[in-house]
């Protein structure tokens, strides 16, 4: 009788193991060791009796098989819920989504309960809308191009599982501003520096330029004149200071700040020509004014002018100087002239010429 070479029964063997791996990570497999069977050798070498092929053979299950908890879809928690974006800019709203498996993402925006996307199709007749999502990653993004006030407002991913899942994140639609500080108006002296402070805010980024003008002209920082620089500091406000060192009558007129991002900011700049012209011109936009009055040698820097803060106690004479009487009448030696005063410290602080 001849004896069966023991290759055929090695290679059925193995292809049984296959059916039982097979078995196992669908329904559920062998549910424990096979009696009689301790070892792989035993299973390949040994004619399994009916009670031991049954173990082996593959069962239907008993119940649909259902995924465990952890291998459901999630969405990754580290995703910003909330997005800044510049008017006018694309703005880009993200959500990332684990183990997806045959599930589909959809953002949906809520000011309207407007489906805008479905896996990677668009769903609406606005083309400023795009759904942006590739192979080998787990973002699914909406794109929004040239974004307006409008666009602001919040708006939702969500899984197709049963029940859904969903993952809010608030658009937020910025107008970069740019201010010049103590305009519109600002006055110096003719000799001191102009000091121009603009500052750009609500930017989620920094601007990538400051041009300063003058006379609608891009100022030059190497020009002749000499004495002119900027500074200017990047941040959540960006600010960027002009500084034109020993003002002349030329550097009056407008100057504007224009950020590559936010519309121009601009001031008005007034040398003024001595301090007799600055009263005169702008007495309320000084510390200072003259007072035409009589007062002893021994109080002209230190003599306190009270009268000047009540009008009654005050006239004016043709010139519109404001003359006021002296309290004290017992003083004897009295002298005429013009006096520097201070509203900062209600204190006559240096004598000046007298008018002739």
């Amino acid at each position: 009788m001849p004896i069966a070479h023991p290759l055929p029964l090695c290679v059925a063997w193995l292809l049984l193991l296959v059916v039982i791996v097979m078995s196992d990570m669908t329904n559920g497999g062998v549910q424990g060791p096979i009696e009689g069977y301790n070892s792989l050798d035993d299973l390949l070498t040994t004619t399994p009796t009916p009670g031991q092929a049954a173990m082996l053979l593959p069962t239907a299950p008993t119940a649909a098989y259902t995924h465990p908890k952890w291998m459901e879809p999630y969405f990754d928690p580290s995703t910003p819920r909330n997005v800044t974006a510049l008017m006018g800019k694309s703005a880009y709203l993200s959500c990332r989504v684990r183990n997806l498996a045959n599930k589909t993402v959809s953002w949906i925006r809520h000011r309207d309960i407007h489906i805008l996307t479905v896996g990677s199709y668009t769903y609406t007749s606005d083309q400023r809308f795009q759904a942006t999502h590739h192979q080998d990653t787990e973002d699914w993004t909406l794109q929004i191009k040239w974004a307006q006030k409008r666009d602001a407002g919040m708006y939702e991913c969500q899984i197709s599982t049963q029940p859904v899942r969903s993952y809010f994140v608030r658009l937020n639609v910025v107008v970069p501003t740019a201010t010049i500080l103590g305009g519109p108006d600002l006055h110096v002296d003719k000799g001191s520096t102009i000091n121009l402070t603009c500052t750009v805010k609500f930017s989620p980024e920094p601007p990538a330029y400051i041009f300063w003008y003058h006379h609608e002209e891009v100022i030059n920082y190497d020009s002749s004149r000499g004495g002119v620089s900027v500074i200017t500091e990047k941040g959540d406000v960006t600010t960027s200071f002009l500084l034109i060192q020993n003002a002349d009558l030329a550097d009056s007129g407008k100057y504007s700040c224009a950020p590559s991002n936010a519309d121009v900011a601009s001031v008005r700049v007034h040398v003024l020509n001595g301090i007799m012209e600055s009263s005169q011109m702008h007495p309320w936009l000084f510390s200072q004014c003259i007072c035409n009055r009589l007062c002893p040698p021994s109080a002209l820097i230190s003599h306190s002018i009270s009268e000047r803060i009540h009008p009654s106690n005050e006239s004016q004479d043709n010139r519109g100087n404001f003359n006021t009487s002296e309290q004290n009448q017992r003083q004897q030696e009295m002298v005429s002239g013009f006096y520097f005063f201070s509203r900062a410290n209600n204190q006559m602080t240096r004598p000046m010429q007298s008018w002739p």
